[in-house]
């Protein structure tokens, strides 16, 4: 029978697994693997989106060039479609990598470039680590698409190889990634998972991360958003529908004790928006893609939450030149009170510290004078 949910713990529950509580983990790599996975998008309106989800866990102690130095020097972790991940759980991966690429086209395209694959594996075994840019085209045939990818066959190729584990990403510069044998970045000496056990602990650590899931849902390329059958069956109390639940890490969510994170739009504890929805009643959409007399937060507006639930957004910029951030509005989903009030600003102050600027717009946010005698 499932057990029941109210809507105040099962907010909780996904909170506490997104490592989102007042309870901060203590470094990178514990954090890496409370969440699994970590988004890489560069866009960096504030910062690019894996230094700011490490940064809401970790506070100001960490530093971007501490993930530099964890990816490229240490090889703790490494990047895989779109994600920052342990190296120790490269195993649980690479079934999935066998399976790839996962559509038609891809595997008749990588048939009818054998030569052109060789070429660009023994350009890299000669002088890689390289750009995609530094590789020469000598494609049999082109890859066609109605997208930025078409006849980019180079980057396509990378991609492909990529995404079968025989190609790995070695490092990051101005100019993008660095592509290099897998063989030269991947350790040679972790063990080797069925596809059936490795699938099933991902999914049990998804779920370990998310805390409360559904059993299905929206198909993704690489990060799954559901998870099947593992964990307890329960329901939440005002919500539809079942859910799965990790009953281990329900019985701390007595000792639940919250604080106020600026999150990333790509943060795991939103990236599921109808979950989101469900959960918590946040209305959330990242804007950037849209024009901008449409938008309603703002280009990159970054999700507040406080405690246990989310109360607004942030619209600010990161002004390097000028040594500001540049706050444009607080959206408040209900007028904050005093403390709330107080606890945004010192985020946000804490935001711009971290980044070393300085904060300027706050007037006419409500928050000019919060915390203030």
């Amino acid at each position: 029978m499932a057990m029941t949910l109210s809507a105040r713990d099962a907010r909780r529950l996904a909170i506490q697994a997104q490592l989102l509580s007042a309870e901060r983990p203590a470094a990178i790599v514990e954090t890496v693997y409370g969440l699994t996975a970590v988004n890489i998008e560069p866009t960096a309106a504030i910062a690019p989106s894996a230094d700011l989800i490490l940064w809401s866990r970790l506070g100001a102690p960490f530093q971007p060039a501490d993930l530099v130095r964890a990816v490229e020097d240490e090889r703790d972790l490494f990047e895989w479609g779109g994600f920052y991940r342990l190296m120790s759980d490269l195993p649980l991966i690479r079934p999935d990598m066998a399976r790839r690429p996962l559509h038609e086209y891809g595997r008749q395209w990588l048939a009818a470039n054998e030569g052109f694959r060789a070429d660009v594996l023994a350009r890299l075994r000669a002088e890689g680590p390289l750009h995609a840019a530094e590789i020469p085209d000598t494609a049999q045939v082109s890859w066609a698409s109605s997208g930025w990818t078409n006849n980019r066959n180079a980057a396509q190729m990378l991609e492909l190889l990529l995404s079968d584990g025989t190609v790995a990403v070695s490092r990051r510069d101005r100019k993008g990634r660095l592509f290099d044998l897998a063989e030269r970045v991947y350790p040679g000496d972790l063990p080797e998972l069925s596809a059936e056990d490795a699938a099933r602990e991902r999914t049990e650590r998804r779920l370990g991360s998310l805390g409360i899931a559904r059993s299905t849902g929206v198909a993704q390329p690489y990060e799954a958003l559901d998870v099947g059958a593992v964990g307890e069956p329960a329901t939440v109390d005002g919500v539809d529908g079942e859910w799965r639940v990790d009953a281990e890490a329900l019985e701390a969510v007595d000792r639940f004790a919250g604080r106020t994170a600026l999150l990333s739009p790509f943060d795991r504890l939103i990236f599921d928006r109808e979950r989101l929805q469900d959960l918590f009643g946040f209305e959330y959409i990242l804007e950037m893609y849209k024009p901008a007399a449409t938008r309603r937060w703002g280009y990159f507006a970054l999700p507040i939450l406080h405690g246990d639930r989310f109360v607004g957004k942030l619209d600010a910029k990161a002004d390097r030149k000028a040594g500001m951030l540049r706050v444009f509005a607080v959206h408040q989903d209900e007028p904050f009170t005093r403390p709330v009030a107080a606890a945004v600003r010192a985020e946000i102050e804490a935001l711009a510290e971290w980044l070393g600027l300085e904060v300027t717009g706050l007037e006419g946010t409500g928050l000019a004078d919060a915390g203030r005698p």
